[in-house]
């Protein structure tokens, strides 16, 4: 059971990231014609499609793909219940869990998406369409940061400023959830 677990669950948390990997896309503008673009977009389509002709876009933000992260982050602990236990839990409080889970979710894409970058500027520097796109994406996050703190010695600290933070609001989220943040 203990495979089947880590299986299903590890399938939806890849899923959840792409799907937001989508959103943050589509709110940065980034180039659809990339190729790591094309297939964010080919691998979500086949679902989000149907939903966005129910439920349309709000402006830069993707509600169709938003609501598909936040239903499957819900149903993730009572489908992973149901295949450990063998019973099914339907408490609203798993809309909280689905939201809390969303939440932590988007800020493990940024730190992963703000390291991938960080790692790419070692080997390509800037060439490379993928670059291109993690520019676009992580740029709103570490420019403000670097007008502050400027780089010191051509080493720029935004991506680690950035990262720091982002271990502070899941410090935070310790300290406000104790227990069901570990869960999720």
């Amino acid at each position: 059971m203990l495979t089947l677990t880590f299986l299903v669950k590890t399938l939806i948390d890849l899923y959840v990231m792409v799907l937001l990997l989508r959103i943050w896309m589509q709110w940065a503008r980034c180039d659809f014609y990339n190729p790591l673009s094309q297939f964010i977009v080919k691998i979500t389509q086949p679902i989000v499609k149907p939903l966005r002709r129910i439920l349309p876009s709000l402006g830069p933000i993707d509600t169709a793909s938003l609501l598909l992260a936040f239903v499957l982050t819900t149903l993730k602990y009572p489908i992973l219940l149901l295949i450990q236990v063998g019973a099914i839990s339907l408490d609203p409080m798993n809309l909280l869990v689905g939201l809390l889970s969303l939440v932590k979710s988007a800020g493990y894409l940024v730190f992963w998406v703000i390291i991938i970058r960080s790692l790419m500027s070692w080997i390509s520097q800037g060439r490379g369409a993928v670059d291109y796109m993690l520019i676009q994406l992580t740029e709103p996050l570490m420019a403000p940061i670097r007008r502050i703190l400027p780089a010191m010695g051509g080493i720029d600290f935004s991506a680690m400023v950035v990262i720091l933070i982002l271990y502070m609001l899941n410090y935070l989220g310790m300290d406000l959830f104790p227990g069901l943040w570990y869960l999720l």
